[in-house]
């Protein structure tokens, strides 16, 4: 079967390889829809420290069961449309022991730590599976970058009437705005661009801050009351967001962490004191979290497709991460077609 690799830095290739063998408790999925990620862009351009070359990409999938193996409930049925996750868990760790398995210290996914699926076919364990026939194949495909953001939404323990400050309205940041507008916050979207705050108010916020030409912490405070966020959720991954999280956030706010900074951040700790806050990491998504995606997307509360921005076709995947690649700022979402 065919499948796309990236080989190393700015490389990739086409290549034939053997097909999935279903194991027991395994089910066969044949790929129809794939959403590339920041993660695949990092890999092809030589930024991934995670990846080992060379690595098919790609775990936002969706696609149809084509086989079932033994030890599999009766449930799931040849011909069923079902999303993946992404993520494995080791069960000893203390990630696992703590019944966190998003964070598993060994946790390998897709098209990362081991071959994803831009690929024609994928075994996978059944667990892994969200099945659901009322969605499209490319709302199922995106289910997993809205559900990263749903799971900070929940670190962030948003609650009915917090106000909630997203930095950065990419895939993710959408994501959060939906699952803390889910939960019951009001959302205000903090991004530099117009046209992506125009998605944050599709997937929910309430209110929308350019950082390019308005004071976010003066706007902010406006809108709080002077109280300031009671929860901050960062998708950015930069050190002026993350320091910025630190003034935005009200006294015994919560701050989560989504994107990485390249580089190291220096902060004034006297604030993490005198605000008595919560500071916390998220990493990943899970079953919890695509479920509440998934209701989300069928109340009509959030679309995947809304996120979509480009389409390619699997004999072009090459052309798309390297498009992607040229300009970033032009992409949103880049859904291939198997």
């Amino acid at each position: 079967m065919k499948a796309f690799q990236i080989t190393g830095k700015g490389s990739t290739r086409f290549e034939d390889i053997a097909m999935p063998i279903v194991q027991e408790g395994e089910v066969l999925v044949r790929i129809k829809k794939l959403g590339y990620c920041g993660s695949d862009l990092n890999s092809f351009r030589g930024l991934n420290p995670l990846v080992t070359y060379p690595v098919i990409p790609g775990h936002e999938l969706s696609g149809i069961i084509e086989e079932v193996g033994t030890n599999v409930p009766d449930t799931i049925k040849v011909g069923a449309q079902a999303a993946i996750m992404p993520q494995t868990a080791c069960g000893k760790c203390s990630s696992c022991r703590n019944k966190r398995f998003n964070a598993c210290k060994y946790n390998e996914t897709l098209g990362v730590q081991r071959n994803g699926g831009l690929t024609e076919y994928l075994a996978v364990p059944w667990e892994k599976l969200i099945i659901d026939d009322s969605l499209n194949l490319t709302q199922l495909a995106l289910l997993e970058p809205l559900a990263v953001g749903f799971h900070a939404a929940k670190r962030g323990q948003v609650k009915q009437d917090h106000y909630v400050v997203v930095l950065g309205c990419g895939v993710i940041g959408l994501g959060a705005i939906a699952g803390a507008t889910a939960f019951g916050g009001h959302v205000i979207a903090v991004d530099l661009a117009d046209d992506k705050l125009e998605k944050a108010k599709q997937a929910g916020a309430k209110y929308t801050i350019n950082a390019a030409t308005e004071d976010v912490e003066a706007r902010v405070n406006e809108m709080t009351k002077e109280f300031g966020a009671d929860v901050v959720i960062e998708a950015v991954g930069s050190p002026k967001t993350y320091t910025l999280a630190i003034d935005l956030v009200c006294f015994t706010g919560c701050i989560v962490y989504i994107g990485y900074a390249a580089e190291p951040v220096s902060f004034n700790t006297k604030f993490f004191v005198l605000k008595e806050m919560d500071i916390r990491g998220s990493r990943g998504s899970d079953a919890e979290d695509f479920s509440n995606v998934l209701k989300a997307v069928k109340s009509g509360a959030v679309n995947p497709e809304d996120i979509v921005s480009h389409t390619f076709n699997f004999e072009e995947s090459d052309k798309a991460i390297a498009m992607w690649a040229d300009d970033p700022s032009k992409v949103s979402k880049v859904v291939i077609n198997l």
